[in-house]
């Protein structure tokens, strides 16, 4: 049976008569500087603090710019965030249809395991189905045991055949300027 929303309101019961998880919800302005937090605390724990220069006044201006690019839920427990998946749209042009990339998927050490890293993905995976969206997908670090075990037990499998390449600094400064 289909659990979803019939909208996007997080207070309004689901088909089949379950509520959401009252702990996650879509981020607002106000939690800008706690998901900024967060979002340090992530590129810490993925031993690149040096690479994070995320700022909330950055943040602030993707979320909730007039046409924003990158949407966000919280996981809040006792009024605290605790948690955070940004994400953004992707395009299957195989499928023909969206599909949403997990950008960050962070959850603060002392409250994993508690179901907050699924009920964050819950919200998105139901976000897919409700908007006709193909894919959830998302990259984890190969080191990153825990969170590979906690995907694969949701159901995620990983893309082995591909490999990711990125152009950034010189390089991409480089081909941009090469016309």
């Amino acid at each position: 049976m289909s659990t979803l929303r019939s909208d996007g309101d997080p207070n309004r019961c689901r088909r089949g008569g379950t509520v959401p998880d009252p702990r996650v919800r879509r981020v607002r302005e106000s939690d800008v500087h706690a998901v900024v937090h967060l979002v340090h605390r992530l590129a810490e724990y993925e031993r690149a603090p040096e690479q994070c220069h995320l700022t909330s006044d950055q943040l602030r201006a993707a979320l909730f710019a007039p046409s924003p690019a990158l949407f966000g839920h919280v996981a809040e427990v006792a009024g605290e965030v605790v948690g955070f998946a940004l994400w953004f749209l992707n395009f299957s042009t195989w499928d023909g249809v969206h599909g949403i990339y997990l950008e960050d998927l962070f959850v603060v050490p002392e409250h994993r395991g508690s179901g907050l890293g699924r009920a964050l993905l819950t919200e998105l995976a139901e976000e897919c189905v409700r908007r006709g969206y193909s894919r959830l997908q998302w990259w984890v670090l190969n080191w990153n045991t825990p969170a590979i075990d906690f995907y694969k037990s949701v159901g995620a499998v990983p893309m082995d055949e591909w490999t990711v390449y990125r152009l950034t600094g010189d390089a991409l400064t480089a081909l941009g300027d090469s016309r």
